[in-house]
């Protein structure tokens, strides 16, 4: 069988070759995600206003916060898939699949009612003005009544590309990015829906993406697809999946808490514009963490695979080389940042005060940048490997031990400026523990 073949290949084609097979369809698929983040920005800062920009700003926790359960299906799902696949476990691979169309259906619907009924309060809590409520309802709203469409789609992407699939996930990513790109602009000027119209295009795109992904799973050709007997919860399953996925869970829901924390104070420091100047900087540095977590993506599978076929070498070989592709993106940030601040900005508004504010929160931001990309991998190689309690230790580091206490105490003193200051802090602090957890690591691969 074809799929088969492609998924005990990750135990014996050379590592580069895997890497770039694997990682340049992830970063194409991501880098096509990030613009896909962006475009809801662009236009809607540009179509809408600065405030709108502000409004969506404010919506950035409850993305994490779904993020973090669709991450903690999909990424769970897709390491241990991986593993399973490494092992030659072919039918307990198959059963994952569908507990994971499953879980997320589950998820889904009830993050959606929850949210929605509730959506008022929690958008105040975030940091929601009366002047930005009103656009940041508008679009969650929308979002939150196609949420498990969401879910399923990038928990199907998950399970595409640990399968053997790569091209075929990065082709679901690239199709709702187009479609986006189509409809928005269509739903925000030529409908005149405002933030709403961006919100309608963004379901739309991935309800189609979704459909996609549902044909090819029911090929019976491929290696996993859907059929009888595999939906119904497995408690071993489900066990295994959350237990993976609960560190990018919690990174996401400590990102979640983090986002609340700086909306708050930078509205408390500087006003509404200075969140949506934090809005934008977390949409241009979202483009690179999304571009080094398709390098993470391209290395799961065959870290996972090769980790369960106890072929340590390789296992470190593709470690390696994910660290030096990773730290040579977040570098080329780094100078975007530090370079041209303003004109990354500009892109997204007109006005001189929000500009202003974001590129000077740009330049802080990205101030040890070079490194960051080394502490991704890391905090993702361990989780490709199953090594949660490590990757969930990796990930909380630089928001909750670190970041938190700066973003508490630097404002006090430095006021708006303390909270931008924060971010290249502990950032910095975090690389050094994840370099010390990875040496200590290696050592251990060298012994076996």
């Amino acid at each position: 069988m074809a799929q088969k073949r492609n998924a005990t290949e990750l135990g014996t084609q050379p590592i580069g070759k895997l890497l770039m097979q694997y990682a340049i369809p992830a970063i194409i698929a991501m880098t096509a995600s990030s613009l896909y983040n962006m475009i809801d920005s662009i236009f809607i800062g540009q179509g809408v206003g600065p405030l709108a920009i502000s409004g969506l700003a404010i919506t950035f926790p409850f993305m994490n916060l779904g993020a973090a359960f669709g991450a903690m299906v999909g990424v769970g799902a897709s390491t241990l898939i991986s593993v399973k696949l490494g092992q030659r476990d072919y039918d307990t691979a198959q059963k994952v699949l569908g507990n994971v169309i499953s879980l997320n259906t589950i998820i889904g619907v009830v993050y959606s009612i929850v949210m929605l009924i509730f959506l008022d309060p929690i958008l105040y809590f975030f940091g929601a003005s009366a002047d930005t409520i009103v656009y940041a309802r508008d679009f969650m709203e929308i979002i939150l009544l196609g949420n498990i469409f969401t879910h399923m789609y990038l928990g199907l992407n998950s399970v595409l590309r640990a399968s053997g699939n790569p091209q075929k996930a990065m082709y679901a990513t690239i199709n709702t990015v187009i479609i986006n790109t189509i409809l928005a602009p269509i739903f925000i000027y030529g409908f005149h829906w405002g933030i709403r119209g961006a919100a309608i295009a963004t379901v739309i795109a991935q309800v189609v993406s979704l459909i996609w992904q549902f044909r090819i799973l029911t090929d019976k050709n491929e290696l996993l697809h859907l059929k009888k007997g595999i939906y119904t919860l497995k408690g071993k399953i489900v066990k295994n999946i959350i237990g993976i996925g609960m560190a990018p869970f919690l990174m996401n829901i400590a990102s979640c808490f983090i986002v609340i924390f700086i909306n708050q104070g930078l509205k408390e420091y500087d006003g509404d514009l200075a969140i949506g100047a934090y809005g934008i900087v977390n949409r241009l540095m979202f483009i690179c963490v999304m571009i080094v977590m398709g390098i993470t993506q391209g290395m799961q599978p065959i870290a996972g695979y090769n980790y369960g076929a106890q072929q340590y070498h390789r296992v470190n070989e593709v470690l390696k080389l994910a660290i030096w592709g990773a730290t040579a993106m977040t570098t080329i940030t780094f100078l975007i940042g530090e370079l041209i601040p303003e004109l990354a900005v500009s892109i997204f508004t007109t006005d001189e005060g929000l500009i202003s504010r974001a590129a000077e929160g740009f330049r802080i931001a990205v101030l040890v940048f070079p490194i960051v990309g080394f502490q991704m991998v890391t905090s993702n190689f361990f989780q490709s490997i199953g090594m949660a309690n490590k990757a969930i230790f990796l990930s909380l580091t630089r928001q909750l031990l670190f970041l938190l206490p700066c973003l508490l105490i630097l404002p006090s003193f430095m006021g708006a400026a303390g909270i931008w200051w924060s971010m290249p802090i502990s950032d910095l602090v975090a690389s050094l523990v994840a370099a010390i957890m990875l040496y200590k690591q290696f050592q251990i691969f060298k012994k076996s």
